[in-house]
């Protein structure tokens, strides 16, 4: 329950800050504005940027420091979610149990939201760094060098992901797609938490074996979702990767051996955490979480 609770604060926390950050103006892209922020304040479970704080918090209490960072990883998430739901790549109608951005308002509209998106993360994070203190300004620059290469690897696992589709690939390709296309930003919001509050080599050395195992737990449990979940608790349609003949784990292992390899990674990621205590508490819940949530 103390879990529940603490997760519910911090999703509270999170979509408190992101109103700061929605465009309101009344002009010509009135319409444009009104979809980027249809997608962003849909709910979801605001994982992402709970990361970056909770990692940040092992270290520091600061966490207005790593907030702009925390918001940004969230605007890049949902701009690949708007994007996701494309006709062109996985052609889903609904998202959190609503219409998805391209049917709420059209292709187009779906696009260029998603590429503002992107931008107004990167906006997010130049001024911050406009604002940064000397003594901050070598660890954010670091971290904003990792979030634009972490961006381009969720691209580039979406991009294989879609190309293998209808294919027979190999264990090790399946775990190219998934680190990319899911695991890259999951990491990458561990490491700028932990970077921003100024840790040391080895510290991030552990808390990146953590996030890469988590990463991939969330997307082998979205695989194990996409097979047996429930549709009105997903918020959208089940099947739709085996329709589309899409490479997951479920596909290469089965659903028995799936669920296996998912427990023994989050197994290992909690491990990971052993030397920080309490103070890690949370993360340690955060991972069961990953493992056994229904959507």
């Amino acid at each position: 329950m103390e879990f529940k609770e603490n997760l519910k604060s911090y999703q509270h926390l999170i979509n408190e800050e992101l109103k700061k950050h929605v465009r309101k103006q009344k002009c010509l892209e009135e319409i444009l504005n009104e979809s980027m922020e249809y997608s962003l304040m849909a709910g979801g479970k605001r994982i992402r940027p709970i990361l970056v704080i909770c990692t940040y918090q092992l270290f520091k209490d600061d966490i207005e420091n790593c907030m702009p960072y925390a918001v940004a990883i969230e605007m890049i998430h949902n701009a690949s979610l708007i994007h996701d739901d494309l006709p062109a790549i996985d052609n889903d109608d609904f998202r959190h149990g609503k219409l998805t951005n391209h049917k709420k308002f059209n292709e187009s509209t779906a696009i260029l939201a998603g590429d503002a998106l992107i931008n107004q993360a990167y906006i997010t994070i130049s001024e911050d760094l406009r604002k940064a203190n000397i003594s901050e300004v070598a660890n954010k620059i670091k971290v904003f060098e990792e979030f634009s290469k972490a961006v381009d690897r969720m691209i580039v696992g979406e991009y294989v992901d879609t190309e293998f589709e209808g294919r027979k690939i190999s264990a090790e390709e399946l775990e190219y797609i998934h680190k990319n296309k899911t695991g890259a930003l999951l990491k990458l919001c561990v490491r700028m938490g932990a970077i921003l509050a100024d840790c040391t080599e080895t510290d991030l050395v552990k808390l990146t074996n953590y996030a890469e195992k988590i990463g991939l737990a969330f997307q082998i449990k979205d695989d194990i979702l996409s097979e047996e979940g429930n549709e009105e608790i997903l918020g959208k349609p089940v099947g739709n990767d085996k329709e589309m003949e899409k490479c997951t784990y479920v596909s290469q292992y089965g659903l028995e051996k799936s669920k296996e390899i998912l427990s023994q990674i989050t197994i290992e990621a909690i491990n990971e955490l052993d030397k920080y205590g309490e103070k890690a508490e949370f993360l340690r819940q955060l991972a069961l979480y990953i493992q056994n949530r229904n959507k």
